[in-house]
């Protein structure tokens, strides 16, 4: 991509432009020394992660040159992890797409060199514009599809009304790769999407494939309570490698990759043999005798539950035989091992934390392991408990403004197409929220291109994704991007999959150049953050999910749909009640 960039217009920013300062900057700048160059520290969010911290960034003469925690937040408390301070050098780093590009070879693979040039936004806006106006015109719209990454707050006017205002249901994230398999346990306790974690006030805390110290979410609150964790409470980390947090823990359970959910299970029948369960949330025997013996079945009848449900169907079906010494001959965890955890852990009921991420849950058949793990939450009674496992806590955004007013008869028989992914067929079902179908399933759209099954994709638009990097089986990907006709990648920096694009359109970064909203919690708390334009774009890019989105409106309304633009002009200012007439005044009522 280096080479990529100085060859076709992508130079180089002079040397005179420096580096970000690496060097800490203390926040009482009124004690700096006269003559000394002041700035201001400016609100922002990080997008290094899902979530979302709230962050503030030092600005000097329209630099930004340093990144901290927001100290008025009461999720983060002013502490930032690493992977916002690389956030700098992203934003200044010189080989980021400076321009629009358009291939000028035909020939598309790995192997053959897009030879891009570059061109206006006005002639690369054109080009998709009149893609899309030929799937229109040959009703055909539902050959049209959106990919994004991660995404702002703002994402449902690229994600979902340019889409569904064209006429395609294919609008794909990339979630499934990312961490749908840990929301599995909407099965369980009825929530769908991430936790937050009572770490101050638990008692033990047993990790699964999670590694807040250094990686996945929530890795600023981790760092900065982990101290009280060490303190008040045990640990322990199941995970086939030395991770940053085991290294921390009390307790590393390596299991062998594929059967946490053998270690899970013997888990749980320690607890259940030994009548180690949390009566008060769990329930008991209704005569009070501990009924639960290994290799025996146990009537349904004979248990009352309290808040839980299909225990004892659980043990008859599996946990019954399912000993530690069995788990041991399959995870490679010792038994007694095994057992002192589950003892432990069952002995610090109810302020228990069951933390589980995505290594059980991302392999084949990780769904049921990952269940079986977060199960041991709700025998141990940590589940919405102080000092254990707890739901985000409930926000609030207004909504935008309805699109279906402006869907007309072409794109009502566009959409009603199948998804390119096949979710809801019988072999991919993809849960959410219990309904089939409602999931995503990001890693099958490269082998539905290639079949051409449910349908050919001729035109797609990509962005703040790279999914022939990050999806398994990368080949598969290099061959469906190839059959794409005509791909727009809307992106910071060149990537694998921009290397099959048609144009290449650069984008702001959303941590410092644009207006955007996400949102965060933790320690009990929900917070929003905003990002905007602390400092002004060296290049020639626009912002991902609005700037974009209106500028290629405005190319459609040029060649006879307007339905797009009119809905846009739906967006007014909350103020004066103004429509909105240019992608800078769009992307600010947005909010």
């Amino acid at each position: 991509p280096a080479e990529l960039c100085q060859r076709h217009g992508c130079h180089c920013a002079g040397m005179a432009m420096g580096g970000p300062a690496l060097r800490a900057l203390s926040r009482d700048t009124a004690q700096a020394a006269p003559g000394v160059m002041q700035g201001e520290w400016v609100g922002t969010f990080c997008t290094g992660c899902t979530h979302w911290c709230s962050l503030q960034a030092y600005v000097i003469n329209d630099r930004a040159i340093k990144i901290d925690g927001n100290p008025n937040s009461k999720v983060q408390k002013g502490l930032a992890c690493i992977k916002s301070h690389l956030s700098l050098q992203q934003l200044y780093d010189p080989d980021r797409v400076k321009t629009p590009m358009k291939r000028t070879n035909p020939n598309k693979g790995p192997k053959e060199d897009p030879e891009f040039v570059p061109i206006s936004w006005d002639e690369a806006l054109g080009m998709l514009a009149d893609k899309i106006m030929e799937l229109r015109e040959n009703n055909e719209t539902h050959k049209f599809m959106v990919m994004r990454g991660r995404y702002s707050r703002l994402r449902g006017i690229l994600y979902s009304s340019l889409p569904g205002i064209i006429g395609s249901p294919n609008n794909i994230s990339h979630s499934s790769i990312c961490a749908e398999a840990e929301k599995m346990r909407y099965y369980l306790d009825g929530v769908w999407g991430y936790m937050q974690y009572d770490i101050p006030r638990a008692r033990y805390i047993l990790l699964w494939g999670a590694d807040p110290l250094s990686s996945n979410r929530q890795t600023s609150v981790a760092n900065r309570n982990w101290r009280y964790g060490m303190d008040n409470a045990r640990i322990a980390t199941v995970e086939p490698r030395l991770t940053a947090t085991a290294s921390k823990s009390g307790e590393w359970l390596p299991v062998k990759p594929g059967y946490d959910g053998a270690v899970a299970c013997a888990m749980a029948h320690v607890i259940l043999t030994e009548g180690l369960w949390y009566k008060p949330f769990v329930g008991d025997f209704k005569d009070g005798a501990n009924r639960f013996k290994p290799g025996e079945e146990v009537d349904e009848d004979v248990f009352e539950e309290k808040h839980t449900y299909g225990l004892v169907k659980w043990w008859n079906l599996y946990v019954k035989n399912a000993t530690p010494e069995w788990a041991e001959e399959k995870s490679e965890v010792p038994a007694e091992q095994i057992r002192r955890v589950a003892r432990d852990m069952a002995h610090a009921a109810p302020n228990v934390i069951v933390w589980v991420g995505g290594g059980p849950g991302m392999q084949p058949r990780g769904t049921y392991p990952m269940m079986a793990a977060y199960t041991l939450a709700g025998l141990t009674g940590g589940i919405d408990n102080e000092g254990g496992v707890l739901k985000y806590n409930s926000r609030s955004f207004g909504s935008f403004p309805d699109d279906s007013p402006y869907i007309d008869e072409i794109a009502q028989e566009g959409l009603k197409h199948e998804k390119i992914d096949q979710r809801g067929r019988l072999e991919w079902p993809n849960l959410k929220g219990g309904k089939s179908g409602g999931g995503v399933n990001t890693n099958n759209v490269a082998d539905a291109i290639l079949d051409q099954d449910p349908n050919h994709i001729k035109v797609a638009m990509g962005y703040f994704n790279n999914f022939n990097f990050a999806n398994p089986g990368t080949d598969r990907w290099h061959e469906a991007m190839a059959k794409v006709d005509f791909f727009a990648h809307l992106t910071t920096h060149a990537s694998e999959m921009s290397w099959f694009a048609d144009v290449i359109l650069p984008a702001k970064n959303m941590m410092f150049e644009q207006w955007a909203l996400l949102d965060t919690a933790g320690d009990r708390y929900r917070a929003v953050g905003m990002s905007q334009p602390m400092v002004e774009s060296i290049w020639d890019a626009r912002a991902m999910e609005t700037e974009i989105p209106w500028m290629l409106a405005e190319k459609l309304a040029e060649r006879g749909f307007d339905n797009m633009l009119n809905y846009f002009k739906e967006f007014k200012d909350p103020e004066t009640g103004k429509e909105p007439t240019s992608p800078e005044e769009f992307r600010r009522v947005c909010l």
